[in-house]
């Protein structure tokens, strides 16, 4: 499973949406479902967006963790 961080990484800073739009340049609406977790794709763009407004990696914005076998099937 991939999980996009985001609002862990904005309740460790403090930083809320507004400020993020601010920053990144990118749309409110983008960011609350990013920091929902409510996406099934990102674009690249985007990831570059928040790593520059977050001065941090992808591995802070994305985690992965392997799905147990049966249920990948």
């Amino acid at each position: 499973m991939i999980k996009i961080t985001l609002d862990r990484i904005m309740f460790e800073r403090k930083i809320k949406v507004p400020q993020l739009v601010e920053k990144s340049g990118l749309n409110k609406n983008t960011l609350y479902a990013l920091q929902k977790n409510e996406v099934t794709r990102i674009d690249l763009n985007t990831i570059e967006a928040l790593c520059i407004a977050l001065d941090c990696d992808i591995s802070d914005l994305i985690e992965y963790t392997p799905n147990k076998k049966e249920d990948a099937q």
